[in-house]
């Protein structure tokens, strides 16, 4: 199963973590890193490489970040040079997170990067855009069968 290490600025990691545990459960080889205010980039970098020494199973992890550019986005893509095996996703919502969380198992690491970033997008609508996608589509009559 491919690991997952959360991060992003402020609790913005054990909020969403928070959140995800709360709508799909508690999920293994998944953690979350927090970056708050008063943490450098040594430290968050240590956590990282504990992180990975703690959740990592073989089957390559995938950093969810929150901004692109930011320090989390950067740490975790210094990390992933050292390794073939880890990839860094950027732009994480709940969408997101809670979705790959459960389609991981049956996912590359490749797979689960690009897939990742469909369901982020997928993720970012409006109430009046959905209206709009399901005024599209035709009505089907179903048969009952008689």
């Amino acid at each position: 199963m491919i690991a997952v290490i959360l991060s992003g600025h402020g609790a913005f990691a054990s909020g969403l973590e928070q959140a995800v545990n709360q709508v799909i459960g508690e999920q293994v080889q998944f953690k979350a890193i927090d970056f708050p205010v008063d943490m450098n980039t040594s430290q968050l970098e240590s956590a990282m490489r504990a992180a990975i020494k703690e959740i990592d199973s073989g089957e390559g992890i995938v950093f969810l970040t929150d901004l692109l550019g930011g320090t989390p986005f950067r740490t975790a893509s210094m990390l992933s040079q050292e390794r073939q095996d880890i990839e860094v996703v950027t732009g994480t919502n709940m969408q997101m997170a809670a979705e790959m969380l459960l389609e991981r198992d049956e996912l590359t690491i490749a797979e689960f990067s690009h897939q990742a970033i469909e369901c982020g997008h997928r993720g970012i609508t409006s109430f009046a855009a959905q209206l709009a996608l399901q005024n599209e589509k035709p009505v089907t009559v179903e048969e009952d069968g008689i």
